[in-house]
């Protein structure tokens, strides 16, 4: 069955249009494509438009895109609207460590964002950046500690970074969590889906000012 669309791009610019739908395809989310002007089925919750076009637009809820942004704010955004939450009940991140990092940004279970091949800092600063934006009642981050010193560095750098203690640390056994069965044979996972399933796993509080 055809899942009606919540969501609509109207522009006729080829690049907002590109990255926006990139993303949106990107986290399986049904959207509707629509030229400014057209009218728009009454399924839709949020258009999300350019700032040249916005006055084209004829609806209650609109978002307006910068298209040298980051597509995956103004998504996270929609996705607010049509799920008619103000705030996340718990906002999860998973990290899968490893020579790259995997990093998994979840919110009351749905996937906001997915990323790999990241360096620590660069995981670092994505996390960073995902807690100070979105929204949610309560924050907790679950490591893997398939690879312990690297789990409990990134940790203890996480930690000295919060300005406040409110945000749970969890370190996560990785058993299960990169490999799946596809017809029947093991497969091994990518980063971004390891830290999928460790953000979904239950771990273990780590206390702050643990010892490295």
């Amino acid at each position: 069955m055809r899942v009606r669309a919540r969501i609509a791009v109207a522009t006729v610019s080829g690049r907002a249009y590109y990255k926006l739908v990139n993303e949106l395809k990107g986290r399986d989310i049904p959207f509707l494509s629509i030229v400014p002007g057209e009218p728009i089925p009454p399924s839709v919750r949020v258009v999300i438009t350019t700032k040249s076009e916005v006055n084209l637009i004829n609806h209650p809820q609109i978002l307006v895109y910068d298209e040298s942004a980051d597509p995956s704010n103004i998504i996270n955004e929609a996705l607010r609207i049509i799920m008619n939450k103000e705030a996340y009940e718990e906002l999860t991140i998973g990290v899968d460590p490893g020579k790259t990092f995997g990093i998994a940004i979840l919110a009351d279970g749905k996937i906001l964002k997915r990323e790999e091949g990241l360096s620590m800092e660069r995981a670092i600063d994505l996390i960073l950046s995902e807690l100070g934006r979105t929204p949610a009642k309560s924050k907790r981050i679950r490591i893997g500690r398939g690879v312990p010193d690297l789990a409990e560095e990134i940790a203890s750098r996480l930690e000295k970074s919060f300005l406040h203690d409110t945000i749970a640390i969890e370190m996560v056994d990785e058993e299960g969590t990169s490999t799946m069965r596809d017809k029947g044979f093991k497969r091994k996972l990518s980063d971004a889906d390891s830290a999928i399933k460790i953000a979904s796993k239950k771990g273990e509080a780590r206390l702050r000012g643990a010892a490295q």
